[in-house]
């Protein structure tokens, strides 16, 4: 213990304010939530999950809901993507390790790679860090689409508003 926990106490918070200039935090109680009208539609039987949609630095954090076996997508980023597998596995098709639940994957920039949910899973759930863009590809390059927050957070206030949520129900993901 330090001379500071024992002269001001171990529960005693900061006393001071944060910047004026600081965002609020976001904590998300139940991130995987009860009610589906949270999840937002990606393609068919895929779903995400807004947790940070950082319109200011350019990248975002959902969760990605899969539930059917098969090709996902192809699609190669330009900065690094973080994730958690939180249920099921999935692997990419140019690699031969596949991430389970518990395992944390890092994507390096530039790579190209087709995300593959093996037959035998019901439902894949991972947490994602996307910096950046996804930029969607045909099996030699050829760009197909691509989705970056401003998508993101318009596919939100499109689904929220016709779920009965309200469209400035994602404002509380966005910083």
């Amino acid at each position: 213990m330090t001379t500071d926990t024992k002269e001001f106490g171990e529960l005693t918070p900061y006393q001071y304010p944060n910047p004026k200039e600081a965002s609020p935090e976001i904590v998300v109680p139940h991130a995987i939530p009860e009610d589906e009208r949270v999840w937002v539609p990606q393609a068919e039987n895929v779903w995400f999950r807004p947790l940070c949609l950082n319109a200011s630095q350019g990248y975002w954090t959902n969760l990605l809901r899969v539930r059917k076996s098969g090709v996902l997508s192809r699609h190669r980023h330009p900065q690094a993507v973080h994730g958690f597998v939180l249920k099921g596995r999935w692997r990419y098709l140019e690699h031969d390790w596949e991430a389970t639940e518990g395992s944390y994957v890092y994507e390096p920039p530039g790579e190209t790679h087709t995300l593959y949910v093996p037959e035998d899973v019901e439902e894949m759930i991972t947490y994602f860090t996307v910096n950046g863009l996804m930029y969607y590809t045909d099996p030699w390059g050829k760009g197909v689409g691509f989705e970056d927050v401003f998508t993101k957070i318009d596919m939100c206030r499109k689904h929220y508003t016709e779920v009965g949520l309200g469209e400035d129900f994602v404002d509380q993901f966005i910083r």
